[in-house]
């Protein structure tokens, strides 16, 4: 949804629970994060200060699980992969005139940090305005610097990068220069993907799925 309506989205709620009446929990996900169940940080105005997760349990009578977008795409990504658990990885998500943000998933799991903060870089002291046209030169430059910066925190095995600014072979040259200037041990493998709408989508299934565990282990034979 481009803009957060309450009433158009209950509206869809309403449309599915009465199609379904097996539903025993709803998944949403969202741009940016709430702490004590208050969305706090987010790149639409419309949901600052919204409490959704609990609004939307307290209308339906249904639990519901919350999410920060990039966190359910890294996880989407996850889940697809034949990959060992004992691993990090990252993803980056970089929506156009909008802030970006980052998502840890380490040996199976991901890190959330205090309040569901970690992987906010967007409050790094890095000075860029997000929300306007950023020449590729620019975009490049701090890319190089966000990628050094998780690489010497978390050396993760890969960094997934979605984003639509600069093509694949655009960054080559660039981040082989920067890492001559600045050379670590080892670097992580980058991928560039375009499925950050694919692999959101799969990881809020798998997440909102996960919830429902606690009911199927109350039914016979599953």
């Amino acid at each position: 949804m481009p803009i957060f309506e309450r009433e158009s989205f209950y509206e869809m709620i309403d449309y599915y629970l009465a199609r379904y009446p097996a539903i025993k929990v709803i998944g949403v996900g969202i741009p940016g994060q709430a702490i004590d169940g208050q969305i706090i940080v987010s790149s639409h105005p419309n949901l600052q200060g919204v409490r959704m997760s609990e609004d939307i349990q307290s209308h339906f009578g249904i639990p519901v699980v919350l999410e920060n977008d990039i966190n359910a795409a890294i996880t989407g990504y996850y889940v697809q992969q034949d990959s060992p658990q004992e691993q990090c990885i990252v993803g980056m998500y970089f929506p156009e005139k909008y802030c970006p943000g980052m998502g840890i998933h380490l040996n199976g799991q991901l890190i959330k940090g205090k309040h569901g903060m970690a992987g906010e870089i967007k409050f790094l002291p890095i000075n860029i305005d997000w929300e306007s046209d950023l020449s590729k030169d620019t975009f490049i430059e701090t890319l190089c610097h966000l990628v050094q910066t998780t690489n010497a925190i978390l050396a993760p095995q890969q960094i997934i990068m979605y984003q639509s600014y600069i093509q694949e072979e655009e960054w080559a040259p660039y981040w082989e220069a920067y890492q001559v200037k600045r050379a670590m041990p080892s670097y992580p493998e980058l991928i560039f993907l375009d499925s950050f709408h694919d692999d959101f989508e799969i990881g809020m299934k798998w997440l909102t799925l996960k919830a429902l565990e606690p009911f199927l282990s109350h039914i016979p034979n599953i």
